[in-house]
C-alpha cells in the first residue's frame, strides 16, 4: 500500500501513467481531482504525456474534492481557478463535465446534497486523487469527521487556515469555511491514490502508517479501501520503517 519514490517528479510520472491507462481503458471515466502544490507536478506531467500520446480526454467527467466558501470561480485562490490554470485550460476537457462546488452558491446545504448525488448518478469515481493535511485531513475532512459523511460544509480549523495562508496575502484573507466531499463519497471511489511529498509531511505519514482506522485521523479510512495506494517521496517517508515500505520501481 505504501510506495516510496525518489522525488515528486517520479511520483508525477507514475501517477500520470496510471491516469492515462485509466482513460485509455475507459474513455468516459470519472476522475476525482485534488488541488494544492502536491498535485502541480502531477498535472504538469499529465498535460505533457497526454499531448505526447495524443490521448483524448473529451469524454471524461471530473469531480473536485472541495472549494472555499466565499470565493468565486475567478478568484485566484479558488480551486476552480487552480484547476483551469493547471489542467482544464491546458487539455481538451469539456467544461460542463468538470464539477466543483460553487463557493458563492445561495444554498450550500442543498448544493452539498446535489454534489454527492451527481457523483452517484455518474456511477461513482473511477480514480480519486488525494493529498493529505498535516493533521491527517483529506479534502477538508478534519479529525473527528464521520466516516459516513457525504459532501458537507466544514469550518476550517485554525491550523488548516495557517497551512493554506501561504497562498494568500494574509491569514485574514483565508476563508473560514469550505465545502468538501465526504469520506463516504471518497471511499466509494473504485481506486484511491494518496500522494504526500516533502519533509513537512513526514510526521503525518508516520502517524498514518502506525494509526488504526480512526475518525481522529481521517486519512486512515483509506486503509480499509480494497484498492488504495499511498505514494510518498523519500522526504515524506523518512520516519517510516525502511523495511516495511515498498520501494517503487521507476
Amino acid at each position: 500500500m505504501f510506495y516510496v519514490f525518489p522525488n515528486p517528479q517520479a511520483i508525477a510520472e507514475y501517477v500520470s501513467g496510471l491516469l492515462i491507462a485509466q482513460i485509455q481503458k475507459k474513455n468516459n471515466a470519472v476522475l476525482g481531482l485534488a488541488t494544492g502544490s502536491t498535485m502541480e507536478p502531477v498535472y504538469a506531467k499529465l498535460c505533457e504525456q497526454v499531448a505526447q500520446q495524443n490521448v483524448d480526454v473529451s469524454g471524461l467527467t471530473t469531480f473536485n474534492l472541495d472549494e472555499y466558501i466565499g470565493l468565486g470561480s475567478d478568484h485566484p485562490q479558488s480551486y476552480r481557478y487552480y484547476m483551469r490554470q493547471h489542467l482544464f485550460n491546458r487539455l481538451a476537457f469539456v467544461q460542463h463535465r468538470t464539477f466543483l462546488p460553487d463557493g458563492l452558491c445561495a444554498d450550500s446545504l442543498q448544493q452539498c446534497e446535489q454534489y454527492s448525488r451527481q457523483i452517484q448518478q455518474a456511477g461513482h469515481i473511477d480514480l480519486q486523487l488525494l493529498g493529505i493535511g498535516n493533521n491527517g485531513h483529506i479534502g477538508f475532512n478534519e479529525p473527528g469527521t464521520s466516516f459516513a459523511s457525504r459532501t458537507h460544509v466544514v469550518p476550517l480549523t485554525e491550523q488548516t487556515r495557517i497551512d493554506n495562508s501561504r497562498f494568500f496575502d494574509s491569514l485574514d484573507e483565508v476563508p473560514t469555511q469550505a465545502i468538501t466531499l465526504g469520506l463516504q463519497d471518497i471511499m466509494e471511489s473504485k481506486q484511491i491514490i494518496l500522494i504526500a511529498t516533502g519533509t513537512n509531511k513526514a510526521q503525518i505519514m508516520a502517524e498514518l502508517y502506525e494509526s488504526p482506522v480512526s475518525e481522529q485521523l481521517p486519512a486512515s479510512v483509506i486503509k480499509s479501501h480494497p484498492n488504495a495506494l499511498v505514494l510518498l517521496d523519500e522526504l515524506a517517508a523518512q520516519f517510516l520503517p525502511a523495511d516495511l515500505c515498498n520501494v517503487a520501481v521507476v
